[in-house]
């Protein structure tokens, strides 16, 4: 059976009412048989219940926001007397459950609950900027394979927002069969083929590396770099870190003892990142500003620092390196450490991916890096064999001559 509870109904009242898994009737303390259901996803109907001649009747009203609760009310008053009276009181359309109240629903019971603030922002700006403009106002019961290609299709000028939009869209459909607000087996994305995405690689060389380094420096001394974001380059550059994980570091993530820092807002949930003695003398060199818990605070210690692109243009400018991006540290990152020998896992480990395809965009540094070892290899047996060759050639020419 449907929840029941009794309210004063008005527009605050009914604005806050939620329910969990079931739908829920909220009754009207002031008149009787006048209540609002409250679905799972948000929706809520003005309904009616009263007993006539030909016994109890119930009657929707309307949408919640296409219906004031005043005009409500008057309709309940209007609607309860006809029941009464034994007449066939008005009916409203029943309510269609679209694909903005789907999105709903799945920002509140989804995203909201298992996403970090970064990666909710980046779904929220797929839905507001390209999924609701195009199917808001669709039910979700005439979203079909067609519309949703449609879609993805005209994307197309940006195949990583196409397919993120058709990612997000195809976890809405998901949730939506576990919830039973959709057929199950109905996932309308299934079988659109995702874009290929051109893969931007640019890794620092020694001599960049070098020159970043400098760069820092120069800008620093002069005053032209805030201490802080230095030491947040450097630590991106020692560390591998993303930037979000960097900007969000706090000073009791650091732990000086184990040497290590604990992000407990990473991407992929919470992970830890060993220190090197340099990386601990950078956090070192910084002063905690009075009772910040932020390790880069921003001009205000109460904040973080929101962003560090403006100093990153003047750094890159320096070192003349335009091209590069503040990410591009990080695949520095690994693309060192595939240099020295270091494994894909192990790289996976180091960068904190728990997805093996995020790592596997590196393969083709570790098969060049083994290129370098057998050629490395083959040249030292090379040289043996022709030195053992040269001798063999010296022994039988001095046996002619003998």
């Amino acid at each position: 059976m449907p929840k029941r509870a009794t309210l004063s109904i008005n527009k605050r009242t009914v604005d806050s009412l939620k329910v969990e898994a079931k739908d829920g009737v909220f009754w009207d303390r002031d008149l009787p048989g006048f209540g609002v259901r409250v679905y799972p996803s948000g929706s809520k109907i003005y309904t009616v219940q009263s007993r006539g001649p030909d016994g109890i009747r119930r009657v929707s009203l309307g949408r919640h926001g296409n219906l004031t609760p005043e005009r409500a009310r008057r309709q309940a008053m209007e609607t309860i007397d006809r029941i009464k009276r034994g007449e066939e009181p008005a009916r409203a359309a029943a309510p269609v459950f679209t694909v903005a109240d789907l999105a709903k629903r799945y920002l509140e019971a989804h995203v909201d609950v298992n996403c970090n603030a970064h990666t909710q922002g980046i779904y929220r700006g797929s839905l507001d900027n390209h999924i609701l403009p195009a199917l808001g106002t669709k039910p979700v019961s005439k979203v079909g394979r067609a519309e949703v290609s449609a879609l993805h299709y005209g994307l197309r000028a940006t195949p990583r927002a196409a397919n993120r939009a058709l990612m997000v869209l195809s976890k809405m459909f998901s949730l939506a069969e576990v919830w039973g607000l959709a057929p199950p087996g109905g996932n309308p994305c299934r079988y659109v083929i995702r874009f290929k995405e051109g893969m931007r690689e640019r890794f620092l060389t020694e001599d960049e590396y070098r020159r970043v380094g400098a760069a820092i420096c120069a800008l620093e001394t002069r005053g032209e770099l805030q201490a802080r974001a230095a030491a947040a380059f450097r630590l991106l550059m020692l560390t591998g870190c993303r930037l979000g994980e960097i900007l969000n570091l706090r000073w009791d993530d650091i732990d000086r003892k184990a040497g290590e820092i604990r992000l407990r807002d990473a991407k992929t949930g919470s992970r830890k990142v060993a220190l090197t003695p340099a990386a601990l003398r950078v956090l070192s060199g910084l002063r905690r500003k009075g009772y910040t818990r932020w390790v880069f605070c921003g001009k205000n210690p109460k904040h973080r620092l929101s962003t560090l692109t403006p100093y990153w243009h003047f750094v890159r400018k320096e070192a003349e390196v335009e091209d590069v991006r503040i990410h591009d540290l990080r695949h520095s990152y690994a693309s060192r450490a595939l240099a020295l020998g270091q494994s894909l896992t192990m790289i996976g480990r180091l960068l904190g991916h728990t997805d093996v395809g995020s790592t596997a965009r590196y393969a083709h540094l570790a098969r060049d890096a083994e290129k370098i070892a057998v050629t490395r290899v083959g040249d030292s047996i090379e040289a043996d064999i022709l030195r053992m060759d040269t001798e063999a050639g010296a022994a039988d020419e001095r046996d002619e001559a003998a």
